[in-house]
């Protein structure tokens, strides 16, 4: 029997005929994903279903999904679609990270002409009948600093068309490293720095805790007066409100902002100032995006519903069916090694070092480094995945070797990941057992054996009478259960470390008291998919 793909959003006509092309039953229903009821009604029926962004796949349409293989979302946001829920339920999530990429740096670039020239104000003002010459001046974009807040696919594209355009380009990314500055022309900096410096900020970076609210009151209060601000990347980057206050003090000269914390955006405190620009979520608003993603997720969907390939896949790693058994364990273990280095370095990393010792290096490495390097990455960019992960390293100057190796210790195989900064280098190394699941052997050289839980604490010390007294005091005190804890050092009075387990997240307020414990060199909380 045929698999049969819903289409519920607006695809293009061609990519209908992709899917009937490969064997696929296909029913384009295109307004069907705006009438929850009635998706939830009929899903049961498919084995695939391709969305855009009006598709609102909630956990209830996932557990009514009873036949539902794979979703994929034509576009890069998949905030509609709840992947735990799907992962739970074993339906894999594909979306297409790359095809509208010039599409949304083109719309930045725009954003920044008519922040400059304020030509939507110019244009109304004309066609209205009035003739305001000396009321709309304008600054020249050439000669001037061009901050790009994110380096990875869209931000390069953007840093680029501002060296064409005769910028100063200068560049923030955690993960940007000086030699890939270099080659792209910009020269990387620290965010404090850009906000200083830059003449216009253009915002290229996912939605994640340390992104949210990046531009505040006190950000915009460090930047050049008459500033300009673009954001085609996600709402929520910028306080609106403080913005909106900067541009009415004549702080900001301008915005262009394509993206809002609540959409659909109907109303705004940016509305109605003048020299804003707004647009309603256009950045992937092209023709040829358009096309290029609908015929993307057609493609990946039919490839894996027919063949059982998978691309592009959120939730699962590209393996073949044969390989699955015996591979997937140790990619979920690389994956939570790059994940725990990822989460720890807070620096540009330059160089990725992945020994596979005994029976992973007769696998098929290429997808376990390709999950290493996703869980790196995904601390800064949430939307990576093992498709995405070895491209994203590339742009970002980033070094990745492997190690082969025959066994050389007591385990039959275990991975290690060694990442490396200008400022230091750290390994973490792992391995999985008869049960499947993965633990830690080895965390900067110091030999400890622990289960991987989903939220840990991570310090580091000293090896000194009194840590793990003061911690369990601490803990106490805030009423915070301790699950589980395992300790090592690599001698006596050297460096000591502790993985703790608890039920739930610490908040920054109490790591912050943590950090200053006599001792405690570093806290971090940790936070792993199992």
């Amino acid at each position: 029997m045929a698999p049969r793909v819903l289409v519920s959003d607006k695809l293009s006509p061609t990519a209908v005929q992709i899917f009937k092309d490969r064997g696929v039953e296909v029913d384009y229903l295109p307004d069907l994903g705006k009438d929850k009821d009635k998706l939830l009604e009929v899903i049961g029926q498919y084995d695939g279903l391709a969305i855009r962004s009006a598709t609102k796949v909630t956990e209830k349409i996932i557990d009514a999904a009873t036949n539902l293989k794979v979703i994929g979302r034509a576009g890069i946001g998949v905030d509609n679609v709840d992947i735990p829920a799907a992962s739970r339920k074993g339906i894999i999530v594909m979306n297409t990270p790359f095809g509208n990429s010039i599409t949304t740096a083109e719309h930045a670039v725009a954003m920044m002409f008519a922040t400059a020239r304020q030509l939507p104000a110019a244009d109304a003002s004309t066609q209205a009948g009035k003739w305001e010459k000396n009321r709309f001046m304008g600054v020249e974009i050439t000669g001037k600093v061009l901050g790009v807040i994110g380096c990875g696919n869209i931000g390069s594209i953007v840093a680029s068309r501002g060296v064409g355009l005769k910028m100063k380009v200068i560049g923030f990314d955690p993960f940007l490293s000086e030699e890939r500055a270099r080659e792209m022309g910009i020269e990387k900096v620290e965010l404090e720095d850009l906000f200083k410096r830059a003449d216009f900020i253009t915002l290229h970076t996912p939605l994640t805790d340390k992104t949210k609210n990046i531009i505040d009151a006190k950000a915009i209060a460090t930047m050049k007066k008459g500033v300009r601000i673009i954001n085609c990347a996600r709402g929520g980057l910028i306080v609106e409100k403080d913005l909106a206050d900067a541009i009415k003090a004549g702080h900001v000269a301008g915005a262009g902002i394509d993206v809002f914390e609540v959409e659909p955006a109907t109303e705004s405190p940016l509305f109605g100032l003048d020299n804003v620009v707004c647009t309603p979520h256009l950045g992937a608003s092209t023709t040829e995006a358009q096309e290029n993603v609908a015929l993307q997720v057609a493609e990946q969907m039919a490839d894996y519903l027919v063949n059982g390939a998978v691309s592009n896949a959120l939730n699962m790693p590209s393996i073949t069916a044969e390989e699955a058994p015996i591979l997937t364990p140790y990619v979920k273990l690389a994956e939570i090694l790059g994940s725990f280095a990822g989460q720890l370095t807070e620096e540009a990393v330059d160089a990725v070092e992945i020994v596979y010792d005994g029976a992973p290096g007769t696998m098929n490495t290429r997808a376990l480094t390709a999950a290493a390097i996703a869980g790196l990455l995904k601390a800064q960019v949430q939307t990576v995945n093992m498709v995405s992960a070895p491209l994203m390293a590339k742009e970002r100057g980033i070094a990745v070797s492997e190690v082969r190796r025959d066994k050389t210790g007591v385990f039959d195989g275990y991975v290690m990941v060694t990442v490396k900064t200008k400022k230091q280098t750290r390994s973490v190394a792992g391995t999985t057992f008869s049960d499947g699941k993965p633990r830690f052997i080895q965390i900067k050289g110091i030999n400890m054996e622990a289960d991987v839980g989903r939220y840990m604490l991570y310090t580091a010390n000293k090896d000194v009478p009194g840590v793990i007294g003061q911690l369990g005091t601490a803990f106490g005190k805030a009423g915070i259960n301790i699950a589980n804890f395992h300790l090592g050092r690599d001698e006596q009075g050297g460096s000591a470390i502790a993985v703790i387990y608890l039920d739930e997240p610490l908040s920054e307020e109490f790591l912050e008291e943590i950090r200053g414990l006599n001792a405690i060199g570093q806290a971090k909380m940790l936070t792993f998919d199992v």
